[in-house]
């Protein structure tokens, strides 16, 4: 179970059937998507195959369906009604079961397996509501994102204070990255590893130098840095469940040729995206005004995605900083804000910010860029 408490759970319950009341189309609704089962009841477990569901009916608590290996598991959770089924597949699916159990004439289901369509006889509605209302966060929620924020800073801390020796001695990507890892992981083990567990914490990473950080999703490698080049850590760190991420380009050595103008670009692309990150906005317009400033810096075909999008239960989630998406801003939305540069086979940068809207101004929850400017990402060798 996640660390939220029966009563956080109990009012995301009451969000949902409020949801209910006001489309008057069902008298309840079956979530499918682990996310929002552990979104309304706090339940977490090793996903498989084998599906989960927890039904909220139109008023009343809701159900909790689960595959009888995870009985235990479940009985630890807030949730008085667990029904359970043997194995997956089933002489019936388990989905079918599920909406059997329900009993209602209508349902609502926040998403189907494509094979269940074509055999589907009960009436069933696909409601996206839950999506809208995990965009927007509650105090709680915010609370573990500036605390999983604050550890994927520490992580950036670490490249800057030992990726110089590593590299030194001969070390790899590889071997930054398993430093940072390592030492951050600890660190949250010791610090609140008690209260958390092992599935509410976890720490990610990827670090690219020279040509490869021109990858913007490329795998580290067993290749050692060299003097002159950027050298790219984007970090992603989980608290109860709940995500933040940071990201830093180094520099190498002195800096080369425009490496430093990148960095100032990056900046100023970062900057025009907390700016335009304001209730009333859409996401769309908050992506253009950011990536505006890369193309005025001339660097147009360098951009190769998005500036940012939102986080919370799952690392990548709506609404997106991005073309197209027209959701509205509205405070306690959480996103990334990731300025790219990449040049292919010959450099790239790139930095990351968590940023939450509010009232006013975004609030940027990790500290580590505002804290250490372009020429304090300078690695010695």
């Amino acid at each position: 179970m996640m660390p939220l408490g029966e009563a956080f759970y109990r009012r995301k319950v009451a969000e949902i059937q409020a949801e209910l009341a006001y489309t008057h189309a069902e008298t309840g609704l079956l979530l499918l998507d682990p996310h929002n089962v552990v979104y309304a009841t706090g339940f977490v477990h090793s996903p498989s195959e084998r599906p989960i569901g927890c039904y909220i009916p139109a008023s009343g608590d809701p159900v909790l369906f689960i595959p009888l290996l995870e009985q235990e598991n479940a009985a630890a959770t807030w949730i008085g009604d667990i029904r359970t089924y043997f194995e997956y597949p089933g002489e019936i699916h388990p989905i079918e079961w599920m909406i059997r159990e329900a009993g209602v004439e209508r349902i609502g289901v926040d998403t189907l397996p494509a094979q269940l369509f074509a055999t589907m006889t009960e009436p069933l509605t696909l409601m996206t509501q839950i999506e809208r209302l995990r965009q927007v966060k509650s105090a709680e929620e915010i609370a573990l994102t500036e605390q999983a924020a604050r550890y994927a800073d520490f992580c950036l801390e670490t490249v800057l204070a030992t990726a110089g020796q590593i590299v030194r001695a001969g070390g790899t990507e590889l071997d930054i990255l398993a430093a940072c890892l390592s030492a951050t992981l600890d660190k949250m083990q010791r610090e609140i590893g008690a209260q958390y567990g092992r599935r509410g914490l976890k720490v990610v990473g990827t670090v690219h130098s020279g040509p490869r950080a021109a990858l913007p999703h490329g795998e580290p490698s067993a290749r050692t840095p060299q003097p002159g080049e950027p050298l790219i850590a984007g970090i992603g760190a989980m608290v109860g469940g709940y995500h933040a991420e940071s990201g830093a380009t180094f520099l190498l050595g002195e800096p080369q040729g425009d490496q430093m103008r990148c960095l100032q670009a990056a900046v100023a692309c970062d900057q025009a995206a907390v700016a335009a990150l304001r209730p009333g906005a859409t996401c769309a317009a908050v992506n253009a005004a950011a990536l505006a400033v890369l193309r005025d810096y001339g660097l147009e075909e360098a951009i190769r995605h998005r500036i940012g999008h939102g986080m919370g239960l799952q690392g990548h989630e709506s609404p997106w900083l991005a073309p197209g998406d027209v959701t509205i801003v509205q405070p306690n939305m959480v996103f990334s804000n990731e300025p790219g540069i990449y040049r292919p086979e010959i450099d790239g940068y790139r930095t990351i910010n968590t940023m939450i809207a509010t009232d006013g101004e975004a609030r940027v929850v990790s500290r580590f860029l505002a804290e250490h400017s372009p020429e304090e990402r300078i690695i010695p060798l």
